[in-house]
């Protein structure tokens, strides 16, 4: 036993001694390496020098606190079948009906909303998209500084997408609000928002166009495009100059079907947003001018068929009777290429242009008719609070009118077509779909009331007309009670 312990403890100081030169040879080893590394000089910034004059930090600092978070919830009842999972097989539906009493029973579900806004007084102000805050019950605040506010919508226009809220609070921190007018194309942009709800995040760009419009986005589009990443969670969200200020509200972006950033962002321009905020303001909604026409854009084929050598200006496709247009002298087939002086480009900017004129004023235009300049003063009316008249289609191509076919116009066609009984024309009964009638957007139900100029009656004078439109004919088309020229 006690020899055991003798060999035990001699292997014990054994291992001992081995650790105790290890760590000598060891911290050794260390000393010789260390000894062949010089030590390093490093060069350190002064602490009292400011940021580089590459940074946007001082212009974020100013526009930063500005913009805040919106988080908004609304309850939205949909109908389920009554085992609230699959719809009901229709065998036994006949029996027991979509629910009880035969109905689809209402499922209430509470949809909640994150997106940006930015405060632009110290009332305490805010804008924001109105797709942010739409048909919201409840819409809450967050501030730079944490705090959480209460806030109510006091008033929306979904045309242009804009929304002003409102919180009870003073001293806010607020944006100040550039001339959106002179943005140009390679400014620099920052967009300041909440992607995500990860918390406000600045990204930087540049302005890649101005006065994009015939996007579908909204009815009313002027916007201004930037490669700054805008993400979901930045609608609202401030768009800011160099100096900080406020050229858009981030809106939208291009992200064929990814639901991310590509590259292409939209923001809609300060001066229409302070127009519909000041408008909201004064009398609880937006009031806009209207001119009473049916603007076209000029295709490279209507400037055949109107022997115009700039495809720039509006093409007046229709005239709303008795409308401002109309009072003033303003035909179908002019072309409007000024207002005010303004050049314009296209029908889009027409709309724009006119829209934020004040209801009754007078908007000077010079047009084009029948080749020679003209120029026509319009006192401007309101916008009917009806929906917008039907939106015209784009016709193109470089063709003639095989392919469709023609039908006399009757009173009772008419009527069933939503047009009055005493329209004159031809319809259309039917449409090639590879046709290059159909490509120009010509399609059934249509009313063909011109053709290169010429008044169509019947079948006959139809196919008179035909035989001498040449290559390139011009149609003056009746589509639900409006009338657009149609190129083919």
């Amino acid at each position: 036993m006690m020899k055991n312990w003798k060999n035990r403890t001699g292997l014990a100081v054994v291992f001992a001694s081995a650790l105790v030169l290890g760590g000598l040879g060891t911290a050794y080893a260390s000393k010789v390496l260390a000894s062949s590394n010089p030590p390093a000089t490093l060069k350190l910034a002064d602490a009292n020098e400011g940021p580089s004059r590459l940074s946007f930090a001082p212009i974020v600092k100013r526009a930063y606190p500005t913009v805040v978070n919106i988080s908004s919830s609304k309850v939205v009842r949909t109908p389920t079948s009554m085992s609230g999972a699959m719809p009901m097989d229709p065998f036994f539906e006949q029996f027991f009906g979509r629910g009880f009493g035969g109905r689809a029973i209402p499922k209430e579900r509470r949809e909640q909303s994150l997106g940006s806004g930015v405060i632009v007084s110290p009332e305490g102000y805010i804008i924001t998209n109105n797709h942010v805050v739409d048909g919201a019950t409840d819409v809450k605040v967050m501030l730079s500084d944490k705090r959480e506010l209460k806030a109510r919508v006091v008033g929306t226009d979904a045309k242009t997408d804009v929304a002003v809220l409102k919180v009870d609070a003073g001293s806010l921190p607020y944006i100040t609000i550039a001339d959106s007018a002179k943005v140009q194309v390679g400014d620099f942009a920052l967009a300041i928002g909440n992607p995500f709800g990860v918390g406000q995040t600045v990204t930087m760009g540049i302005v890649s166009a101005t006065g994009r419009g015939n996007l579908g986005i909204e009815d009313y589009e002027d916007f201004i495009q930037t490669d700054a990443p805008i993400n979901p969670g930045n609608s609202g969200g401030a768009l800011v100059n160099e100096r900080g200020e406020l050229v858009g509200i981030n809106t939208a972006i291009l992200s064929h079907g990814s639901g991310g950033n590509q590259g292409i962002g939209f923001a809609i321009p300060s001066n229409l947003v302070r127009q519909v905020m000041d408008s909201i303001l004064k009398d609880g909604k937006v009031t806009r001018a209207y001119l009473g026409i049916v603007p076209q854009d000029v295709t490279p084929a209507m400037m055949q068929a109107f022997n115009v050598k700039d495809s720039r200006g509006a093409l007046v496709g229709d005239v709303t009777a008795d409308g401002p247009a109309a009072k003033s002298g303003l035909q179908k087939g002019d072309i409007i290429t000024e207002v005010n002086g303004a050049p314009i480009d296209d029908s889009n900017q027409l709309r724009n242009r006119i829209s934020m004129m004040p209801v009754d004023s007078q908007a000077k235009l010079k047009v084009l008719r029948d080749g020679v300049e003209k120029s026509i003063t319009v006192t401007l009316g309101a916008l009917p609070t009806r929906e917008e008249r039907a939106s015209n289609d784009k016709p193109g191509g470089d063709s003639n009118l095989n392919g469709i076919q023609v039908e006399n116009l009757t009173a009772n066609a008419a009527r069933e077509l939503g047009i009055s009984p005493n329209t004159q024309g031809v319809v259309v009964s039917d449409v090639d779909p590879d046709s290059p009638a159909a490509d120009s957007g010509l399609r059934p139900g249509d009313i063909i009331q011109e053709v290169n100029r010429q008044p169509v009656r019947n079948v006959a004078d139809f196919n008179r007309a035909v035989q001498k439109s040449g290559k390139n004919p011009l149609l003056l088309v009746n589509r639900g009670g409006n009338t657009l020229y149609v190129a083919v």
